[in-house]
């Protein structure tokens, strides 16, 4: 008996964690946008420099040496250029997706920074929407199954053997 209420507790758990996940990842994507828009204005002001001089991105990257600053700054921009095009790709695909196919991509929410600010101000939400039912359903079968399994695993030794018939 007390499995049971342990398992349902651990359901419950679950399912209040996991339904937060649509409105956690609604916002990971607002603050996703607001980075993806800042990277873009420092990358069209680098190609738009790069350009005025008769220069394409990469000819421009190149020319960034004589100076422990400029192989510095170069470093810098390739990394900008890196992470904005990852981070561009992976908005596209979170905007694409419907909140419940967002269940599905938590590796499109792997930037630390954004991960970590979001996280910062996150604040639960009542899951009044399908994703959140959906979500909180998940949630509960997990919880449910983990500690079922886990209270088997502490049962198994003292269980007791069947007499042969």
């Amino acid at each position: 008996m007390i499995g049971k209420a342990l398992a349902l507790a651990g359901g419950l758990a679950g399912a209040a964690a996991c339904s937060q996940y649509p409105e956690f990842s609604q916002q990971y994507i607002q603050r996703l946008a607001g980075r993806v828009d800042a990277l873009s204005v420092i990358v069209a002001d680098f190609d738009r420099s790069a350009e005025a001089n008769g220069l394409t991105r990469l000819a421009a990257l190149n020319e960034m040496q004589g100076s422990a600053f400029l192989v510095a700054r170069k470093a810098d921009m390739q990394n900008v250029f890196v992470r904005f095009d990852r981070l561009s790709n992976n908005l596209a695909f979170l905007r694409l997706a419907t909140p419940v196919e967002r269940i599905a991509m938590p590796h499109r929410q792997a930037d630390p920074d954004t991960f970590s600010a979001t996280w910062a101000d996150f604040r639960p939400a009542l899951p009044l929407t399908v994703a959140g039912v959906v979500a909180a359903g998940i949630g509960f079968l997990g919880g449910w199954g983990g500690v079922s399994f886990l209270l088997s695993l502490v049962r198994w030794p003292f269980r007791r053997r069947q007499p042969a018939q």
